[in-house]
């Protein structure tokens, strides 16, 4: 059994030298434990640190993609490296390592594909009443679309299995945390969770310049997902909210019908017909959208046939530098080691001859 911790970082030279200094390098269970970091277009010397502190993989993207978008390259790169478990944490060292191995007891288990690390929001002090208040409230949201029991949706200390990591595909720019929990509940993928450990705070979150900002994103993106997974219980909640506002006017026209005054209120009576039909418009919307939910689980499962094509042909991981290998450190190895330069270039070379 292969475990990969991936670590997304955006100029964290800084907070990851302690982040790494916690990891773990055996753990009961597995035969091999391997750092994977993938450097979102950090401008400082995060890759050199990583490396310095024996970090096995790297993956360098070009420039900065975002949060989501380097867990997608970590998870693709993890798999296409071997892995049989997946856990994924933080730069700042927000999660306390030691609670890696009860992440990771589920799955070992057989209980669980996906589990996710609840930081016991009340517990954390440097999180501000407001931010306890929006957490719960994003989870318990997040919950509903999901039909899971998570509760801590946001946190990004949580361990995949392969088949779970297979299945996984961000498709937001923002977050990852949210979505891929829906997607596991819609995948009837086996989510559980864990208590688990954080460390103090070690800097201010990149991601939330201010509260506000934190407010303002997080709820665009709670109503954007739960609208994409769920988009038949939306717009037909906001078509009925605006069948009730019609009636309104609709009454008030009614009581001055029935006592001979209707000529003087038929304002009233048009204001509720142009509610109706854009309650109407609503609830179409919302047909359409339940059909494009389909095509979405139609073209999820395409994506996972065609990521299990690529594992299967030995396909190299993208923009992959070896780490720790490179500065002449040990490689760890094993039967999932890691495919050094030559290798890809010679399983890439065996892939078009039989292409050819």
């Amino acid at each position: 059994m292969k475990l990969i911790i991936q670590i997304p970082c955006l100029n964290e030279e800084e907070t990851l030298p302690a982040t790494l200094a916690d990891l773990p390098r055996e753990l009961e269970g597995f035969d091999t434990v391997e750092w994977l970091v993938i450097d979102d277009g950090s401008t400082d010397a995060t890759v050199a640190v990583a490396i310095e502190h024996g970090v096995d993989h790297i993956v360098r993207l070009t420039n900065n993609k975002g949060l989501a978008a380097g867990f997608q390259a970590g998870l693709d790169a993890g798999l296409k490296l071997g892995a049989d478990v997946i856990v994924n944490t933080d730069a700042d060292n927000q999660y306390s390592a030691a609670s890696i191995p009860a992440l990771l007891a589920p799955i070992l288990e057989g209980r669980a594909d996906m589990v996710v690390g609840d930081r016991q929001v009340d517990s954390i002090e440097h999180f501000s009443p407001l931010k306890k208040r929006l957490q719960h409230f994003g989870s318990w949201v997040v919950r509903q679309a999901s039909d899971t029991d998570v509760p801590d949706t946001t946190s990004g200390f949580r361990a995949y299995n392969r088949e779970a990591a297979i299945q996984m595909a961000v498709v937001s720019k923002f977050t990852y945390t949210l979505e891929t929990i829906i997607q596991a509940g819609k995948l009837l993928v086996a989510v559980s969770d864990v208590p688990v450990a954080t460390n103090p705070k070690t800097r201010e979150s990149r991601l939330f310049p201010s509260m506000w900002a934190y407010v303002r994103r997080n709820s665009v993106s709670i109503f954007r997902i739960y609208a994409q997974y769920e988009p038949m219980r939306v717009f037909m909640m906001l078509a009925g909210l605006l069948i009730l506002l019609a009636a309104i006017p609709w009454v008030r026209f009614f009581v001055a019908w029935v006592s001979g005054d209707g000529a003087g209120h038929v304002q009233s009576l048009i204001f509720g017909a142009v509610l109706f039909n854009a309650a109407v418009v609503l609830a179409s919307l919302g047909v359409i959208g339940d059909l494009l939910a389909g095509q979405r689980i139609m073209t999820q499962r395409t994506f996972e046939r065609v990521r299990r094509i690529e594992l299967q042909l030995g396909i190299p991981p993208s923009h992959y530098e070896p780490g720790a290998r490179a500065t002449g450190h040990a490689p760890t190895t094993g039967a999932h080691a890691a495919p050094t330069p030559a290798e890809q270039r010679q399983s890439t070379q065996e892939q078009e001859a039989v292409r050819a």
